[in-house]
């Protein structure tokens, strides 16, 4: 008989900042000029898609959306490209469509070095009173340089670059300060990427805490991904509830947000 999970949609309280830019191109010709977004704004939201930025060429388009935890980058790319491509048939009879081929791309504040680099620091920024401690938790952060995280995710239907840094934090903020729930926690994060099509590229095991940067599968939204990891690692140290009701989970590219705006038209 199957445990039933201990961490749930409905009963977590998530921290997030989640965008996505998605680009399209016609399938031939060139896109129309037409003023379609105002009236796609109210049925993206009910998405959970918030149009933030645009960019509109004869040549594609380019959105960029903020998005709610359990949006996944494939559903992204099918509101935008479906709502849109409705919408300008509807007002441009000569509109043929988009290509098949998409771009998505996630984006946040801090780039992807940023990010990788805040991970990797951890154990040293914390200033641990007991240097023998402090050598025994450099075990449990690791860097992967084989996992590049600017190569995008390649499907038929396009390309996604699609990474995620997530936070859990345990339960009551108590501390782990025994090597063996540490290792387990450290080599089950690995194990529960490979199980669910996920690469982490960066991971730190903090007695209260833990960091991962990874590149996700495109069909797996960041609720989906994050609820993967609490409930897996709450099994793997023997059912238990080791993590708050709640995740922080957020965005981040080579690009940053700045490097959108400054090519976008704001909405």
């Amino acid at each position: 008989m199957s445990l039933e999970p201990l961490y749930r949609p409905e009963g977590i309280n998530p921290a997030y900042q989640l965008r996505y830019t998605w680009t399209g191109w016609p399938s031939d010709g060139r896109l129309p000029v037409a003023d379609v977004l105002p009236g796609l704004l109210p049925p993206w939201a009910a998405d959970g898609l918030n149009l933030l930025e645009h960019a509109w060429t004869e040549g594609d388009v380019k959105l960029a959306f903020s998005t709610r935890p359990d949006v996944s980058p494939v559903f992204v790319a099918a509101r935008a490209k479906g709502r849109l491509q409705h919408a300008l048939s509807q007002t441009s009879g000569c509109f043929s469509g988009f290509s098949r081929k998409v771009a998505v791309r996630s984006v946040g504040d801090n780039s992807t070095h940023d990010v990788e680099a805040y991970i990797a620091r951890q154990v040293a920024k914390e200033h641990f009173v007991d240097p023998r401690f402090e050598q025994l938790m450099t075990e449990f952060t690791v860097v992967c340089p084989q996992v590049d995280l600017s190569v995008p995710s390649e499907s038929a239907r396009g390309r996604y670059w699609y990474n995620l840094h997530l936070v859990l934090v345990v339960a009551q903020r108590d501390r782990i300060a025994d090597r063996r729930p540490l290792e387990i926690i450290r080599d089950s994060c690995f194990d529960i990427a490979r199980k669910k099509g996920h690469l982490i590229a960066a991971l730190s095991v903090m007695p209260d805490h833990l960091h991962v940067a990874l590149r996700g599968n495109i069909q797996s939204s960041p609720q989906e991904i994050a609820l993967g990891f609490q409930n897996n690692l709450a099994f793997r140290l023997g059912q238990v509830r080791i993590w708050r009701d709640g995740f922080y989970v957020g965005t981040f590219s080579e690009y940053d947000m700045g490097a959108i705006r400054a090519g976008a038209r704001r909405s």
